[in-house]
């Protein structure tokens, strides 16, 4: 083994602490945040406060989440992803622990839609898959988004079952103790990402140096970079926004947060509606975790030997095609579970490439915060599928009109996706001997 493949060995295993640390933190907050669903019954139940009301304190919390993000991605840039993920624990158990006290809607609000979704955004994907891609080469980036991005369904996987468990068991103040005594636990877990920052940023200059100018095969990377080194961040931003691919990413992730908050709060709701023990809702939210940890994974690979932007038309034009199956067939157990695997496999499948886009386009130097803006496009879909979604159930007694427009704008985001500027994959040329 000559040097440069013994410095490649030694840094792809220093790689693996780090996406093994971030996948474990995303795990816990997106574990928390997509369970919520499943309190929306109990807490209205205790409270007295109705379904409107706390699906408006969750969708504030969609729109923190998604506020949040560039805010912590740019800290994270600046400063490092540490203190940001020390700080977000801290908020995301402080919410948790509170939100079993309240009484009134904007303490509900406080607690569930700015605390929790405050701290889980600072532990979230612009501050994870940032930190992560300024320290791996780019052949490796879109997988490494993928399995961090696995870590989040593996939470959902994992927590739904779960706090449904408990809150039947123990009832649902003592599933919100749980989660809090989860979020503190991000903080031992953020160690990797603290104490390897330098040894791994000096590690990637190294491997970059070492690997020179060699492009691996289907690589996914153009040919030059979109845009000068050197940018300062405002300049960075002022280009983003001047670019017609980026605002189509934007308007793609819209969508997808619709969809997600959606049927992440009203799911639950939805097997109520189908007389259906709340055990289906349960289940049918693990089963979305468990799929997407497939999907993901696959489509971080697949960011390595397919263009972006086909990847991220065919998850959203699957979406849609499984919203229709749905509503034609019969509410059975088994529906929910084969529907929700189906839409598992695409849940987060968005998150790899979207981000391998922003990468390409601008580079990696500004990725937390340029992601981090495509998030909050994301999560102000989130909060407008969150909140209308209680608002029809008030007003229609069902889902119906909700089901019908997200069907129509998954179809939108598939087609909004393809004007997107990519560089064509290429195929690496063997090095002269």
């Amino acid at each position: 083994m000559n040097f440069e493949d013994l410095q490649h060995s030694r840094y792809a295993r220093g790689i693996w602490p780090l996406a093994l640390a971030a996948a474990a933190i995303l795990m816990i907050t997106m574990g928390a945040r997509q369970s919520l669903g499943l309190f929306v019954a109990p807490i209205s139940d205790s409270t007295g406060l109705g379904i409107v009301a706390i699906s408006f304190a969750l969708a504030i919390g969609q729109f923190i989440w998604g506020a949040t993000q560039p805010i912590f991605g740019a800290v994270a840039d600046r400063y490092g992803s540490g203190r940001v993920l020390v700080v977000g624990a801290i908020l995301l158990a402080a919410g948790c622990a509170l939100t079993p006290f309240v009484s009134s809607q904007w303490e509900l609000t406080a607690t569930l839609g700015f605390l929790m979704a405050a701290g889980a955004g600072a532990g979230s994907f612009s501050t994870l898959i940032g930190a992560s891609a300024q320290r791996m080469p780019p052949e490796r980036q879109a997988f490494a988004a993928g399995f961090i991005n696995a870590g989040g369904s593996a939470g959902q996987f994992v927590f739904a079952p779960l706090n449904q468990l408990i809150i039947a068991t123990a009832g649902w103040a003592a599933a919100m103790y749980t989660m809090a005594v989860a979020a503190l636990a991000t903080i031992p877990l953020s160690l990797p990402l603290v104490r390897r920052a330098g040894a791994e940023s000096s590690a990637a200059g190294a491997h970059s140096a070492a690997a020179g100018s060699t492009t691996p095969a289907h690589s996914t990377t153009p040919a030059r970079s979109a845009v000068p080194h050197g940018l300062s961040m405002r300049e960075q931003l002022r280009i983003a926004s001047r670019d017609r691919s980026y605002w189509f990413l934007h308007a793609g992730f819209f969508t997808c947060g619709f969809h997600i908050a959606f049927l992440v709060t009203h799911l639950p709701g939805e097997v109520n509606l189908c007389n259906l023990p709340a055990q289906v809702a349960a289940t049918s939210l693990a089963i979305i975790g468990l799929a997407n940890i497939a999907g993901s994974l696959t489509a971080g690979w697949l960011g390595n030997v397919f263009r972006m932007k086909w990847l991220l038309f065919w998850v959203y034009f699957t979406r849609a095609a499984a919203i229709a199956v749905y509503l034609l067939a019969p509410k059975t157990p088994l529906t929910f579970y084969l529907f929700a695997a189906a839409l598992g496999f695409s849940w987060l499948a968005t998150v790899p490439p979207t981000a391998g886009l922003v990468g390409k386009l601008f580079g990696v130097r500004y990725l937390a915060t340029l992601f981090g803006l495509t998030l909050l496009s994301h999560q102000i879909g989130g909060f407008f599928g969150a909140w209308l979604g209680g608002i029809a159930l008030v007003r229609f007694g069902d889902f119906g009109w909700m089901w019908y427009a997200d069907m129509v704008l998954a179809l939108a985001a598939a087609l909004i996706n393809l004007p997107i500027r990519e560089a064509r994959l290429v195929r690496a040329q063997p090095a002269a001997a």
